[in-house]
């Protein structure tokens, strides 16, 4: 789908500044987690399991940053359940089902590109609250664990937007450096596979 490493090279600069955001990110987090108490290990509502998109080139230039400093034999053992991922999402959705299917980088219950995982895997399960550029504020309650586990009502809260803002800016420097316009709405599993479904 992309050059990958001609991008990867092109854009390092920004993906040297998103692991800095990134890193950001998860000190919120865990400010934020343990001013609850909360602990989401060994989780039976897995977020891993939750079907999520990914809408930037920059998230998904960082990933696979990550999966090409993997070994080649780990390379093609994620992609292949990537691809079996991506059918029984496929399946499920034809079927009208809610799809429940373990991200393909999970494995025996930690993620092989930690590291290097998407904005929502590192903001997802807190209450939060970010600012929508039409200036409305946006409240989330967290997931279905943190209900069980935490006050939500508290007001402790995880600030996305200047998470968003950072974020959104090294989008734009991306977009502008390599030309590239093209939505990006991806599963990570798809992320991974884009170039590869002929596998099997």
């Amino acid at each position: 789908m992309f050059p990958f490493p001609d991008l990867l090279e092109d854009c390092k600069d920004e993906l040297t500044e998103v692991q800095s955001v990134y890193g950001q990110m998860d000190a919120a987090y865990n400010r934020a987690a343990d001013a609850h108490g909360f602990h989401c290990s060994g989780c039976a509502d897995n977020c891993c399991l939750t079907r999520f998109f990914h809408h930037t080139l920059l998230e998904y230039l960082y990933l696979m940053k990550g999966f090409y400093g993997l070994d080649r034999e780990l390379q093609d053992q994620i992609v292949r359940q990537a691809v079996r991922v991506n059918r029984m999402v496929d399946s499920a959705v034809t079927s009208g089902e809610i799809s429940r299917v373990m991200c393909p980088l999970n494995n025996g219950g930690l993620c092989v590109l930690y590291d290097f995982r998407p904005m929502i895997c590192r903001l997802h399960g807190i209450a939060h609250e970010f600012r929508h550029p039409s200036g409305k504020i946006i409240s989330g309650q967290g997931c279905a664990a943190f209900e069980t586990q935490c006050d939500a009502t508290s007001g402790i809260v995880l600030y996305r937007t200047p998470f968003y803002r950072e974020m959104a800016v090294l989008e734009r420097r991306i977009r502008e450096k390599t030309g590239i316009r093209e939505k990006l709405k991806m599963t990570v599993a798809q992320m991974l596979t884009a170039d590869q479904e002929g596998l099997s």
